[in-house]
């Protein structure tokens, strides 16, 4: 008896039939920095609030950035912590094996001369990335267990944390919340508080101390 290989279904098809994506609307699955340039040190000009759509323009061909419209003005996000529909699954922008594909675009500032080649690092100062960040907060939100920022915390603490500023560090990725920061980072904590912080890619975070996991980023 002949037995025929097994069909794609209906869904698989679509997948692999997914159109490119540029000039779509996608979603932020968290609170998301819109900043100036591709890449963790470049000027925070807004943020894209969770479930919040942009016009996505395309993504660098070599980072996981990509450039957006939201609320009138353009910048760039992080393209991991983008999400689209396809068929009835949402997945991210920019993926490992990822079923979508997308424009790819270019950056070069007018005042330095600087090309996306060489965005998204800082001459080596970048310590390592994000642990767990992107597929799990990404899976979260999928899931409806995220919900964006934690509760905010008391205001003695986020006023300490403003004026006790740490050295800077920087992490390949962007920082939200549900991200666990690298072992090599050093934390600072907080008196009279169960929390820790470190200014991470341009930001105060706080985070748990048992897990390393950030609660909330101090806008």
């Amino acid at each position: 008896m002949f037995t025929p290989k097994r069909a794609l279904t209906a869904s698989a098809l679509a997948l692999l039939a997914a159109p490119v994506w540029a000039g779509a609307q996608v979603q932020a699955v968290t609170d998301l920095n819109l900043r100036a340039g591709p890449g963790p040190h470049h000027e925070i000009i807004g943020v894209i609030s969770a479930d919040g759509s942009v016009d996505l323009d395309g993504c660098l061909e070599e980072s996981n950035w990509c450039k957006v419209a939201y609320d009138g003005a353009d910048g760039w996000a992080y393209g991991e912590y983008l999400t689209g529909a396809v068929t009835e699954k949402f997945v991210p922008v920019v993926a490992k094996e990822s079923p979508v594909k997308f424009n790819t675009v270019t950056y070069t500032t007018t005042e330095t001369g600087e090309t996306d080649a060489a965005m998204g690092a800082l001459g080596g100062a970048i310590t390592g990335g994000l642990i767990a960040g992107p597929a799990g907060v990404v899976a979260g939100a999928v899931a409806g267990s995220l919900a964006g920022e934690a509760a905010v915390p008391d205001e003695k603490v986020v006023t300490y944390v403003r004026s006790n500023a740490t050295e800077p560090v920087y992490v390949q990725g962007e920082v939200v919340t549900g991200v666990m920061i690298p072992e090599e980072v050093e934390l600072t904590a907080v008196p009279d508080s169960e929390y820790r912080y470190v200014y991470l890619n341009g930001l105060p975070v706080l985070v748990e101390a048992d897990d390393r996991t950030v609660v909330y980023v101090v806008r």
